[in-house]
């Protein structure tokens, strides 16, 4: 009887786990280091920073580790204040957390297929840009005053969401041009309801070029904290505060690095969350232009190269209007001829 109790013991010892096992102890760790890759990092978890640190690198725009990556000694010593050793540290911990490499054009296509083309109304200008206005790109278009920049602003708006019923629109107004009275009518002429489709549009006014970037930079904060889902931004105009405020040759320098950065917050929006970003951007004349259009963007070669399609706006014949490609990274140029009418864009006939 005692023989078969020490039989049983031993079976119940064998099938208890060995808790102590090195095999456990790795389990242990692998499940450990992967909860906290699942956790996700923010500049407070970067060596050296503490409250009042991060506080001073989110008041000036560096709101994420990727900011922080990016970014060069010099600009974080002059946020936060440290010194260039602990700039390092922070970059390099920023880099190190996240996944910085190449991918395969093969990998590329596949994310470009995630695309979307916003129909502007009109096949010659849709066909113009490859299909209508692209996500995850930045569409500039300029030309003088009603060349129809800012139709084109509210007609997107409400194709957008004639599209994709749940989309949002964030509309950056800074030159008062914004007629909620235009998109009931435009919503009209779509067959939407128009109190539903202003709901749909958040628009905002900004009063300085200061302003206008701290709008750009909450467009995030309404996607990742709202929970909104925003596909088209418009920012109408780019570049009329910062022609304002910027008067003469010497403060050229300090107004071009502005509008650098604020072009780059619009692109790495329009990157990261696949969204449309249009721009209108105002024009000057050259005088020194003796041969050919005088008219040239503002923001020079700054929003030129940041700016994924560039589109130049001119009267035509007859009351329509002339969309001109100038830059395109994959169209060649070309022209199409359009009417603005009340129910939005339409062929020129």
């Amino acid at each position: 009887m005692s023989k078969e109790k020490v039989i049983r013991k031993d079976i119940v010892k064998q099938e208890e786990p060995d808790y102590t096992s090195k095999e456990v102890s790795e389990a242990l760790n692998s499940t450990k280091q992967q909860s906290s890759k699942e956790k996700e990092l923010t500049i407070k978890d970067l060596p050296g920073v503490g409250a009042a640190t991060a506080e001073k690198l989110e008041s000036s725009g560096f709101r994420d580790l990727m900011a922080v990556a990016v970014a060069s000694p010099g600009e974080l010593i002059e946020t936060a204040g440290v010194n260039e050793a602990a700039a390092r540290k922070m970059i390099n911990a920023a880099r190190d957390s996240m996944e910085m490499g190449f991918e395969t054009g093969d990998a590329l296509l596949a994310r470009r297929e995630t695309v979307r083309k916003i129909k502007s109304g009109s096949s010659a200008v849709d066909a113009l840009l490859g299909g209508g206005f692209e996500s995850s790109a930045i569409t500039e278009c300029f030309g003088e005053f009603g060349s129809g920049k800012t139709q084109i602003g509210h007609v997107l708006a409400v194709n957008v969401i004639k599209e994709d019923p749940e989309a949002i629109v964030v509309y950056i107004d800074t030159e008062n041009t914004f007629r909620p009275e235009r998109i009931k009518q435009l919503a009209e002429g779509a067959e939407l309801d128009p109190d539903e489709t202003l709901k749909k549009i958040m628009v905002a006014k900004a009063y300085n070029s200061d302003h206008q970037m701290l709008l750009a930079e909450k467009v995030e904060d309404l996607i990742k904290k709202q929970g909104l889902n925003v596909k088209l931004l418009v920012v109408d105009s780019l570049t009329a505060h910062f022609r304002a405020e910027f008067i003469g040759r010497g403060t050229l320098a300090e107004r071009q690095q502005k509008l650098n950065k604020h072009m780059h917050v619009l692109l790495k929006l329009a990157d990261t969350q696949n969204i449309c970003v249009y721009v209108t951007n105002q024009v000057m004349a050259k005088p020194d232009t003796f041969f050919g259009d005088p008219t040239q963007a503002i923001g020079g070669h700054i929003v030129a190269h940041a700016s994924t399609f560039r589109i130049y706006l001119r009267k035509g014949k007859k009351g329509s209007r002339v969309a001109k490609l100038v830059d395109s990274p994959s169209m060649p140029e070309g022209e199409a001829p359009f009417y603005v009418k009340g129910s939005g864009l339409v062929d020129f006939s």
